[in-house]
């Protein structure tokens, strides 16, 4: 298939020829939303931690004797019973929440999110996104009018990172790091010529 290549402006330049396997996949909002949520729990880190007996301190030796007290025996007053022991069936840092997610259907999820995002007129191919100087300023003056927006850029291309890092509505990528959370996030894509090649 065949879209037209805008330069920053947004005056069209020319026009590129793009791959139906990528930019011409139905719309899977299914599999696009099993992906961001196993993107979502993926990045997830517990916190809450509840120290077990093994883990609070004390306890080492045995309170009383075993037999002949007229009390309860216990072996450590770091019981869970105890006051001041540790906690049962507290939560545990340890807890994995990690989705997994083939690649076929990764790939298959972010294709259908640039194909979506081109049928609706929010994805643009620009000619460059190359710039004389990793200057945050010039940066924000060339994509101001398509803000908020992901820039796609190629490998090769250092300098968009860096000034890309301060605009708070914009965030460059490469096209082999295309991910589905970051293509919803950003309502424009704009993505640059050269880097095309890139997604897979």
């Amino acid at each position: 298939m065949k879209t037209q290549v805008y330069n920053l402006k947004g005056d069209v330049v020319g026009d590129i020829e793009l791959s139906d396997k990528v930019f011409a996949r139905e719309w899977n909002p299914d599999l696009v939303h099993q992906v961001v949520v196993a993107q979502a729990a993926n990045r997830r880190h517990p916190w809450a931690h509840a120290k077990g007996r093994g883990e609070v301190s004390g306890g080492g030796k045995k309170p009383w004797r075993q037999k002949h007290t007229g009390r309860a025996r216990h072996g450590s007053i770091r019981s869970p019973i105890w006051k001041g022991g540790g906690a049962a069936h507290g939560p545990v840092k340890e807890r994995d929440y990690s989705q997994k997610v083939n690649k076929k259907m990764l790939r298959a999820a972010v294709h259908s999110v640039l194909s979506k995002k081109l049928s609706d007129g929010d994805l643009k191919v620009v000619e460059n996104l190359a710039l004389e100087a990793p200057k945050t300023k010039l940066l924000f003056g060339a994509i101001k009018n398509f803000l908020p927006a992901l820039l796609v850029a190629a490998s090769k291309n250092k300098m968009i990172y860096r000034a890309s890092r301060n605009i708070a509505r914009a965030k460059s990528l490469t096209g082999s790091a295309l991910n589905v959370t970051d293509l919803l996030k950003y309502k424009n894509v704009l993505l640059e010529k050269s880097a095309v090649e890139e997604i897979k």
